[in-house]
């Protein structure tokens, strides 16, 4: 294996999702090199059907995850399961935040006339949180925060016309305190020869 071989599946594994972020700014610069990495993700037709929104400003933040959250736990209503159930109590707290106060959340939408855009831009979103890692910058997909397209007055004032849908609301953010590893379960492959 060589060695850039070697540190792209590194960065693979060592990727986490990060829910606890240091209260430390990431540069315009930064995300312009994130979204740059996502763009030469692969798309269907080479259609390219991504389009982002960049938001730093905390506020905005907290209102969209104040739509968000009773959707959610509406949605979550009938689900159970240990970690469903926490889940559930802290979206029933006034003060949690779905963006876990992470300084900047990209939402990556897809152009609805884009036939691959759900594959399309989830792989750029791969590629951004990937990319991010790789500069030492923690990131989590936020899919709770889809609700937002649920919101006219929201859509609009994020300059999201109809014709794109979110489908990868991702916060980035430097990481308070390293996130361990969930384990993983192993896989069913069938090898056919």
């Amino acid at each position: 294996m060589g060695v850039e071989e070697n540190c792209v599946i590194e960065n693979i594994k060592t990727r986490r999702s990060v829910r606890e972020f240091a209260d430390r700014d990431v540069s315009d610069d930064d995300i312009k090199k994130i979204i740059d990495a996502g763009i030469h993700a692969p798309s269907g037709f080479n259609s390219q059907p991504w389009f982002f929104v960049v938001i730093k400003n905390r506020e905005m933040m907290t209102r969209i995850s104040d739509h968000c959250k009773p959707r959610l736990l509406a949605k979550l209503e009938e689900a159970t399961g240990e970690t469903i159930e926490e889940f559930k109590k802290y979206l029933s707290m006034e003060e949690f935040n779905i963006f876990y106060d992470a300084p900047v959340l990209v939402i990556v939408l897809g152009n609805n006339a884009g036939m691959t855009a759900d594959y399309d831009c989830s792989l750029c979103a791969e590629n951004m949180m990937l990319a991010a890692h790789s500069m030492g910058i923690g990131s989590c997909w936020i899919g709770s925060a889809c609700f937002v397209q649920e919101s006219a007055e929201l859509l609009d004032e994020l300059g999201i016309t109809p014709d794109y849908r979110v489908i990868a609301p991702i916060v980035f953010g430097y990481e308070l305190r390293e996130t361990e590893e969930p384990p993983k379960k192993e896989p069913r492959v069938v090898w056919i020869y």
